[in-house]
């Protein structure tokens, strides 16, 4: 990253995802990549698993075979802006992950993450974790990491992603009830720890057991929240994030260089130097 490297907009779709029906949240994501590409956004981040819903409880085999990736493509080329979006991923042995698929403007597939942090039973029962501690690509001069909801929470999973050059760490996320903090406290403290940006996507209303929070956020990396959305209704929200920020903060705030991990790498032997 240098001063040179031109803003990137990006705009998080907050809203509730249609629980088992992939037809008419692809509906709606190309409506709001539409509207976000005309108001000049690079990228557009929807919650998590938005394609099939979150909580589909046994159903998440048959949607995960739906395959939804190449219409998500056909979205993202047709209106030339990058997406992420997520939905259950499935192997060739039937394995089935809770996924996040990164679509370049062209259509491209440039990056996929697996959730690895699995949160209680919803996950547990039905995912295995993924196994790569970061996903990071390049897109329009920003290197960008994903993670998926609870794998933000624990600090380790972003320090690595800041190590691996993020500039960016994208989150689709369902978080719910009581759990808003998590929004309004540690996002912004996980972009000020690692000197880079946090755009969390999340969802909204009740899903079964689960009273999802809003308040959808991108923080920079000085731990200030740039743009917020609501509690409770369908938004789209969308920050500028400015390099010269970026590089501000990092001056600023020198911990990834100064951290001393020959002392913890005997509790995390994955700590690179």
């Amino acid at each position: 990253m240098n001063i040179e490297t031109a803003p990137l907009r990006v705009t998080l779709l907050q809203a509730a995802s249609a629980p088992g029906e992939p037809e008419e949240n692809l509906r709606r994501l190309d409506a709001h990549a539409g509207a976000a590409a005309g108001k000049g956004s690079d990228l557009l981040i929807t919650p998590e698993m938005f394609i099939t819903g979150y909580n589909i409880g046994d159903r998440i085999a048959e949607l995960a075979a739906l395959e939804p990736l190449a219409r998500v493509a056909a979205i993202a080329r047709r209106h030339g802006i990058g997406i992420i979006a997520g939905g259950p991923e499935v192997g060739p042995g039937g394995e089935v992950w809770n996924a996040a698929w990164f679509f370049d403007s062209t259509g491209e597939v440039i990056a996929r993450h697996r959730k690895i942090q699995l949160f209680g039973a919803v996950d547990r029962e039905h995912f295995l974790p993924g196994e790569s501690a970061t996903t990071v690509t390049t897109f329009r001069g920003w290197r960008i990491a994903l993670l998926i909801c609870f794998d933000v929470e624990y600090p380790e999973a972003v320090r690595a992603a800041a190590f691996d050059g993020a500039d960016l760490v994208a989150v689709p996320t369902a978080q719910m009830e009581p759990f808003a903090f998590v929004n309004e406290q540690v996002i912004p403290v996980r972009a000020w720890e690692n000197g880079v940006f946090v755009a969390y996507a999340n969802q909204i209303g009740r899903d079964g057991s689960f009273d999802y929070v809003g308040r959808s956020t991108i923080a920079d990396p000085l731990g200030r929240r740039l743009v917020s959305a609501s509690p409770h209704a369908e938004e789209a929200i969308t920050g500028e994030l400015d390099p010269g920020v970026l590089l501000a903060a990092r001056r600023q705030n020198t911990y990834l260089d100064e951290v001393r991990t020959e002392l913890y790498r005997q509790h995390h032997p994955h700590i690179r130097s």
